[in-house]
């Protein structure tokens, strides 16, 4: 059977960590800052969420205003990460992170709740979405192959580069 990286010519997971690890000799990435400036945007983002919110239902404008100054802080911090754009990958990737941010919400208050195996199904969707992020930023991945990816034998998975590649305890 041939494999996924032949089908859609995807690297081995050894050539992407090899090529993630030329990154951080050369300095042109610092995954522990970048981790922690994406969760950063997650939170700029649900808070645009919340300012439109309370704008709405207390019929007060100035929500409207602050909604405003916090999505400009967003864009600049998305900025630094998402340099270039093909296509939509600018919204997709403020999108990933939203539903990042919505799903580990959600697993939480599952989790909270007692209801243990659906917190961990949501969890295990939030990684995923932060997977995909992380394989768009990084461009380890050509959009155009995932149908191919999805229809052959897969050699690694993005939650596999995650894992391997995004450790915030390494400074």
């Amino acid at each position: 059977m041939t494999s996924a990286a032949a089908i859609t010519g995807l690297p081995t997971l050894e050539a992407l960590l090899e090529r993630v690890e030329a990154m951080k000799k050369t300095g042109s990435v610092d995954l522990s800052t970048e981790e922690d400036l994406s969760i950063a945007i997650m939170n700029l983002i649900s808070l645009e969420e919340h300012f439109f919110f309370t704008g709405a239902k207390t019929d007060k404008p100035e929500y409207f205003d602050l909604l405003n100054e916090v999505r400009s802080i967003r864009k600049e911090l998305l900025a630094r990460m998402i340099d270039r754009h093909e296509g939509e990958t600018w919204c997709i990737t403020k999108h990933l992170l939203a539903a990042t941010m919505r799903l580990i919400e959600v697993g939480t208050k599952l989790h909270s709740d007692g209801k243990k195996q659906d917190a961990q199904e949501m969890l295990a969707r939030a990684y995923k979405t932060y997977s995909l992020f992380w394989a768009l930023r990084l461009k380890l991945i050509d959009v155009s192959g995932f149908k191919k990816v999805a229809a052959g034998e897969k050699p690694w998975t993005l939650e596999d580069i995650v894992k391997k590649l995004v450790d915030c305890c390494t400074e």
